[in-house]
């Protein structure tokens, strides 16, 4: 099928299109882009990139508090383990749109589809700061070198594949902003071919997206099963890909929810809440799922009295629990809180902040290796590092949503 083509608003013009007419019809945002955040993004990218640039000269030991006790840490547990759990809005909005074919969630699907997209692909340059040997990341697309028994190949090679699923998912998106080039016809009629193109194909890549999606992120959860004497009980447990997967599944539209609300306030528009408000519905069941697994394997297991010795572990795991959980899934129970963007946002940030935790925690708060001689705490570099990739995802971000047809048309927000 041909594309339509649209005369998109120019940026920095407001598009004044009624909502039902416009909807299913993604645009470009009608913001300006260069705002006084966008420049203090820009600066945290910049200082963030200086530093990973020194940290890839001199190595790991002199910008890092890395040793040999402690081989991983901030960068794995922010960039790698949250970065990848964070991202799970992608398949969880692809599975509910077109493999649930719930069709009213569609105004959300592209938003989605971009955020897990900005999560892989800034997850790759902090995975390469923490490696030692960065530049050997290539290996694992050579066959001779597959390691099939290993938990993390299989991490590495689904994670590869998926990102380039994304980038495919997202050429129909570019061909339909190419499309609407009027002074380049040229550029338009291959814009037009390669969407039919895709788009033939794109139902193939929405099921291999959300498979392989499934796969590395319980995988990931496998990876501490292994480590049964370093990993703190309250957290060490057989159950792990599961919870991992579980927790992905919960943080998935919290996440894409988020997004979409702290965009539409940074561009002065009007919340979809028609759409988010009935999305955010189905977050506490997979919200009881997961506490109920977490409980119940606690309970299977004993773990429970690390609960009552006063340690630190134990005021982490409650937190985790306590706020990232049980918290937020009684607050999105409530309709008000459902139709408040201020609330549901609140109740969101909840979640994701839960699931941060959660990463900290299996990674470097009750990661304890036996002959530590000392705690691991990030350097100043680590948190540099860190923080200029968040700003570059969100940079990315602002960019994308400006120049291609990634959100609904929306009306100006009135002050």
């Amino acid at each position: 099928p041909s594309v339509p083509v649209r005369s998109y608003p120019a940026v920095g013009d407001v598009a004044e299109e009624d909502h039902d007419h416009a909807h299913g019809h993604a645009e470009p945002a009608a913001a300006r882009l260069l705002t006084p955040g966008f420049w203090a993004m820009l600066t945290v990218v910049i200082i963030g990139g200086g530093v990973a640039l020194y940290r890839f000269i001199v190595g790991l030991e002199i910008t890092t508090n890395l040793d040999q006790q402690h081989p991983w840490g901030l960068w794995i547990a922010m960039d790698v383990g949250s970065g990848i759990a964070l991202a799970g809005g992608g398949f969880m909005t692809a599975a509910l749109v077109h493999i649930f074919h719930r069709e009213k969630f569609h105004a959300v699907a592209r938003s989605a589809l971009l955020t897990a997209l900005l999560g892989y692909t800034f997850y790759v340059p902090g995975l390469l700061a923490d490696l030692g040997r960065w530049y050997n990341l290539w290996h694992p697309t050579l066959p001779s070198m597959w390691q099939v028994n290993s938990v993390l190949f299989e991490v590495g090679i689904c994670v590869m594949i998926y990102l380039n699923v994304q980038y495919a998912e997202m050429v129909p998106i570019v061909c339909e902003r190419l499309v609407s080039m009027k002074h380049r016809p040229r550029v338009a009629r291959i814009a037009q071919r390669l969407h039919a193109a895709f788009e033939k194909v794109l139902p193939a890549l929405l099921v291999l997206g959300v498979t392989l999606s499934c796969f590395h992120q319980s995988s990931l959860g496998n990876l501490m099963v292994i480590a049964p004497y370093k990993l703190h009980p309250l957290w060490w447990s057989p159950l792990s890909p599961l919870m991992f997967l579980l927790s992905a599944m919960m943080v998935g539209f919290p996440m894409v929810i988020f997004t979409i609300l702290f965009a539409s306030r940074s561009l002065n528009r009007k919340p979809e809440m028609h759409v988010l408000g009935p999305l955010a519905l189905y977050v506490p069941s997979f919200l009881f799922l997961y506490l109920a697994l977490k409980v119940g394997d606690m309970a299977y297991q004993g773990t429970w009295v690390y609960l009552l010795d006063g340690s630190y572990e134990g005021i982490l795991w409650l937190a985790e629990l306590g706020l990232g959980v049980v918290l937020p899934m009684l607050m999105l129970l409530r309709p008000g809180v459902r139709r408040s963007p201020r609330w549901l946002g609140a109740a969101c940030l909840l979640v994701i902040l839960g699931v941060v935790l959660n990463r900290l925690d299996v990674f470097v708060l009750g990661y304890h290796p036996p002959y530590a001689e000392q705690r691991y705490f990030p350097s100043v570099a680590e948190f540099a590092v860190s923080a200029g990739l968040i700003a570059a995802l969100m940079l990315v971000y602002r960019l994308a949503v400006t120049y291609l047809p990634i959100l609904e048309p929306r009306p100006k927000a009135r002050p």
